[in-house]
Order: C-alpha cells, then sequence, then structure tokens
C-alpha cells in the first residue's frame, strides 16, 4: 500500500527529516506523496530547506489543528 500523505519532523532518530523527505522525492513510487513537515524549528532557513526538498507545507509546533487540517484537506483534495 501507498500512503496518501506524509506527516513528518525534522528531529528523528538515525535519519533527520530532511534526508527522509530526500529518500521520498526521489523515490519513483513515493515522490508525488504530499509531504507535511511539523516541527519545532521556526526559523525561516529551516521551513526554506525544506521547502527546497519538496515539502508540501511547513507547520512550526505548537501549530492549531485547523492548521494541519486545512493543509491536510488542500493537499489531498478532500474534506476531512
Amino acid at each position: 500500500h501507498r500512503a496518501d500523505l506524509i506527516l513528518l519532523d525534522i528531529e528523528m532518530p538515525r535519519m533527520d527529516g530532511y534526508q527522509f523527505a530526500s529518500h521520498v522525492r526521489n523515490d519513483e513510487k513515493l515522490k508525488d506523496v504530499p509531504i507535511v513537515m511539523i516541527t519545532s524549528r521556526s526559523g525561516e532557513k529551516h521551513r526554506a530547506k525544506a521547502i527546497e526538498l519538496g515539502v508540501n507545507d511547513y507547520l512550526s509546533k505548537p501549530y492549531q489543528e485547523s492548521q494541519l487540517i486545512a493543509s491536510v484537506e488542500a493537499l489531498l483534495g478532500r474534506t476531512l
């Protein structure tokens, strides 16, 4: 099965979120799966790096539930 959407943090064990996003974008089977990065890193340099890697949306913690729902609905093209 293929994921409809990936929710991703930058800080993860073994492989950071940037590396994971890069692997996803370079995988023929997964490259079109939308990625929403949710992280405590709110700096513009972190956001820019994520967008450069192909992340579709970037939410800084703490985020509003309505922000996440709106992002997911927009990326999936349907209402949750």
